[in-house]
């Protein structure tokens, strides 16, 4: 009996590999299901379902073993399914996977598309994909808001809304729930927001938002085997004309619907010495926080100086765009009696609506100014009796002296020699002691440096594919910061901490995009082409080498 177990054995493990895959069907509607099957007789291997994602919404997963005999020999299989939801129409290709050491052959699936569905009342589910502005301008933030329309309960559902080729589209807020009458049919509708930044100008097409989900069917549908319950639908599309920077537009480029400016607090007059507050709010339609310019800090020379506080920003998505109020508050201390003229806050934008300049200013503020308030502590007064110098004397020896309160001349060199004595101590000690305060920085800094070293990273590399796919170009940079262990300030500090150069290039295209007035698209290009992988640090061997010598370099062994 064991001879013929390890015979057994044997023809199994002369059995040569193989991995295949499989779909139930080839060819689906929009909204509905396939399964993909996976066998393989690799022991231990599991398929690596990620190049489905770009394509598919993966859902149940099931796994099992099975054993056959064929030929006096036996093999034992793995097998691996998975549910798929294709996410768009037309001619599909389910991509070749990886399964330990093969690959399985790519499949081929035909998705139909849903018929558009209109207003009317007799439709199940149907969607709609509203959209702000038409015509908008480049780098002008464009609402979008995606309703979904359904009659019945629903189990499950997916809403997407495609990014277009060259734009930035980010979802906005949480989603919304109502109930509407279409018709003459009750409607649930769900509201989810978007917010579609074009970045080069021509015709957009935007495809119509899309659901795919399952609703619970009745009872009798159930106990008769009716339907599936499986509910699609699609909005239709629609194309933008994405218009150019006019060239008589003002810089730096701020496309808006509407920019208003106001004084919150502001001062009747002031005093010498004393800091009055001016608070300044501007309202902008259309535009959000990573694309408003900071308010300018009014100049007021030696007059007066002045201090602002950090921005407060308040964003809301209101009426299908985006709305910002900026709030700043300034602290101006006046230096001298009189007028102190405060110029106005003064920004200039596009108006998208009328296609022209325009300026916000807000008036100039004249404040009287008056002294400083009377009690300050005055300057010390020197005693008339000290107030000229004493005349240099000199001895019989020839010996320089200075008189005494009787006249008499007092001989100067002792006094001089012990004050420069005194002088040499106290520098002496000055020395000691801050030497022996340097060591104490210089231990505390490195004791502090230890957690900074080991602190984490914010964010991992699945953060930064996501801000390189639907994200902006701030999102971008505070993912890449943020990978960094730790996390840096700026943009330069991350370019050092780099060890690709191509990788500091593409930096480099990312500060002209937002800056310098380059291309997005070709900074989003750079960025993926040269972060694909992640970044590539610097090792201790590789950092730059310091720019100054130690301040107490470490004595050789010879001494």
């Amino acid at each position: 009996m064991m001879a013929w177990v390890f015979v057994l054995l044997a023809c199994a493990a002369g059995v040569q590999a193989q991995t295949r895959a499989w779909l139930d069907r080839d060819h689906v509607g929009e909204g509905e299901v396939v399964t993909l099957t996976i066998e393989t007789d690799q022991a231990g291997a599991v398929p690596d379902y990620a190049p489905l994602q770009a394509d598919f919404a993966l859902g149940g997963r099931t796994s099992g073993r099975q054993t056959r005999m064929a030929n006096g020999r036996v093999s034992n299989a793995a097998l691996f399914g998975v549910v798929l939801t294709p996410r768009r129409s037309g001619v599909l290709t389910v991509p070749a996977l990886q399964v330990g050491a093969a690959r399985t052959a790519p499949l081929p699936l035909t998705v139909e598309a849903a018929p558009v569905a209109g207003r009317a009342g007799d439709a199940v589910a149907f969607v709609e994909t509203e959209v702000d502005d038409p015509q908008p301008y480049v780098q002008q933030s464009v609402g979008v808001v995606v309703r979904l329309y359904f009659a019945t309960q629903l189990a499950s559902g997916e809403l997407d809304l495609a990014t277009p080729a060259s734009t930035s589209l980010q979802r906005v807020g949480e989603d919304r729930s109502s109930v509407r009458e279409v018709g003459g049919r009750r409607y649930n509708v769900v509201e989810r927001r978007f917010l579609l930044i074009p970045e080069r100008s021509g015709p957009l097409r935007l495809e119509g938002a899309r659901f795919s989900g399952r609703g619970v069917g009745g009872l009798f549908d159930d106990f008769l085997g009716r339907g599936n319950g499986a509910l699609s639908a699609r909005a239709p599309d629609q194309t933008l004309q994405v218009r150019a920077v006019p060239d008589a537009a003002p810089q730096p480029w701020l496309p808006l619907k509407d920019l208003r400016l106001r004084y919150t607090a502001a001062p009747q007059a002031a005093r010498v010495g004393e800091a009055v507050t001016i608070e300044v709010e501007a309202t902008a339609v259309g535009a959000t926080r990573a694309q408003f310019p900071e308010l300018p800090v009014p100049s007021l020379g030696d007059a007066a100086q002045v201090f602002a506080e950090p921005p407060q920003y308040d964003e809301t998505f209101d009426g299908g765009g985006p709305q910002l109020k900026l709030t700043r508050r300034y602290s101006v201390v006046p230096q001298q009696p009189g007028t102190l003229a405060v110029p106005g806050v003064r920004m200039r934008w596009w108006d998208v609506r009328a296609a022209e300049a325009r300026t916000a200013a807000l008036p100039d503020l004249s404040l009287p100014v008056a002294p400083g308030r009377a009690g300050a502590v005055p300057p010390p007064q020197v005693p008339d009796a000290v107030a000229a110098p004493a005349p240099v004397a000199a001895t019989a020896d020839g010996a320089l002296a200075l008189p005494d309160a009787r006249g008499m001349p007092v001989r100067l060199w002792p006094l001089l020699a012990a004050g420069f004595a005194l002088l040499w101590l106290a520098t002496l000690v000055w020395a000691l002691t801050r030497r022996r305060a340097s060591r104490r920085v210089a231990a505390t800094a490195e004791h502090e440096a230890q957690p900074r070293a080991a602190a984490a990273a914010t964010h991992s590399l699945v953060d930064l594919r996501r801000a390189l796919d639907t994200g902006d170009l701030d999102d971008v940079e505070q993912a890449l910061r943020g990978m960094a262990r730790p996390p840096v300030a700026d943009l330069d500090e991350l370019a050092a901490r780099l060890d690709s150069a191509a990788q500091r290039q593409a930096l480099d295209t990312l500060r002209r995009a937002r800056w310098a007035g380059g291309s997005g698209t070709e900074a989003r290009a750079a960025l993926r082409a040269a972060f694909g992988g992640g970044p590539t640090w610097r090792t201790d061997a590789a950092a730059p080498a310091a720019p100054l010598p130690p301040l107490y370099p470490e004595r050789s062994k010879s001494s």
